[in-house]
């Protein structure tokens, strides 16, 4: 006996559009069963998780500083598996950026005018989309596999932001600590309303890459190119379209926004160059990407349910006494149901026995 996955030849239009929803319920419910398990009670749980962080301003705008490099890193992985492209190290490339935008506050702290911004910015994205170029290159050239060399270089990044900021970047006035030196004024992101919050520009910038994308995808050649190819690379290569090309473009531009999300976080929410700069915001974009079905707009929606996961994970450890495990394996809990209820709405489940012939074989064994 064996499960077979078929594939419907008509899946429902309804329950497409709604399957992010149903997910989300989904998890709720077995968050709160893993919430009783635990000894605590499930409605404080989703209370501290879904309500709390929504009460005062001041949780807006930490929402709008943990959604923004969600946002950022989901959008770009978007055009990578649109295109087929599976792009897991945009954890690594997050890391690439902050530490390439970093170089100018940090070896050159003498260098302060208004100039040195825009460049920290643009070097963030160069340092992500550089990353990121690596397991595109092996990819196109040597067919390699895209996840293995993406995730491992991830490991990479965190290993090399470890050192440097232990060794050669070190705060020499610091006391010891890992770290380096504060940024000064003309390299920190501006904050949006600084009397009411820490929500900083990269929020903006973050909504700004989703509706470039958005119409790029849906209104541009470009963005019918990345969907065939993702579609049917057959058809992609008889229409004339480059998948090797493609390899590197959709990586460059995940990368790229990913960078960007790294120098934004550093040069706003954290102010320099720490051990560990992300919560696992590269991982978690992946959920993002896939909750938002793919859609630079969607994704945007997604990114603030996310983030919100986040900011109740940490009320519920600081209320509930709740591990980050427990908030963990609740993010966790809701890919598994996003890519569950995608699959059961165009595949349906088909219980099979063994074939005649097989059992015959085994009844004169």
């Amino acid at each position: 006996m064996r499960l077979e996955l078929i594939k419907r030849p008509q899946h429902s239009v309804l329950f497409s559009a709604i399957s992010p929803l149903i997910a989300l319920v989904l998890t709720m419910i077995a968050g709160a069963i893993m919430f009783s398990v635990l000894g605590k009670n499930p409605l404080d749980a989703l209370y501290y998780y879904f309500i709390d962080p929504l009460r005062e301003t001041w949780s807006l705008h930490e929402l709008a500083i943990k959604a923004a490099p969600l946002i950022l890193i989901a959008v770009g992985l978007s055009v990578c598996f649109l295109s087929n492209n599976w792009n897991i190290g945009a954890e690594g490339q997050f890391i690439a950026g902050a530490i390439a935008g970093s170089i100018l506050p940090v070896v050159f702290p003498d260098f302060q005018n208004w100039l040195v911004l825009p460049l920290m910015l643009i070097m963030g994205m160069a340092g992500g989309a550089a990353y990121a170029a690596v397991p595109a290159f092996l990819k196109a050239r040597f067919n390699t596999n895209e996840i293995l060399t993406s995730l491992m270089l991830v490991y990479v990044a965190e290993l090399f932001l470890d050192w440097i900021v232990r060794g050669p970047w070190r705060d020499p006035g610091g006391m010891n600590f890992p770290e380096t030196r504060d940024f000064h004024s003309f390299a920190i992101l501006p904050e949006l309303m600084p009397a009411a919050g820490r929500a900083n520009w990269g929020i903006v910038f973050a909504i700004i890459a989703a509706l470039v994308l958005w119409f790029v995808l849906g209104k541009t050649r470009k963005g019918f190119e990345i969907r065939v190819l993702g579609q049917s690379p057959r058809a992609g290569r008889f229409a004339g379209f480059s998948a090797s090309r493609m390899v590197m473009v959709a990586f460059l531009i995940s990368g790229a926004l990913a960078g960007l999300a790294g120098i934004s976080e550093v040069a706003g929410a954290i102010g320099q160059l720490q051990p560990s700069i992300s919560p696992g915001y590269g991982f978690t974009a992946i959920i993002v990407a896939f909750l938002g079905r793919l859609n630079p707009l969607g994704i945007v929606a997604a990114g603030f349910v996310l983030a919100l996961s986040y900011l109740g994970g940490e009320a519920a450890q600081i209320s509930l006494g709740l591990s980050d495990k427990a908030a963990r394996a609740f993010q966790g809990m809701l890919l598994f149901f996003v890519l569950g209820c995608d699959t059961l709405i165009h595949y349906r489940i088909r219980l099979v026995g063994r074939a005649p012939q097989a059992r015959e074989a085994a009844e004169h064994v």
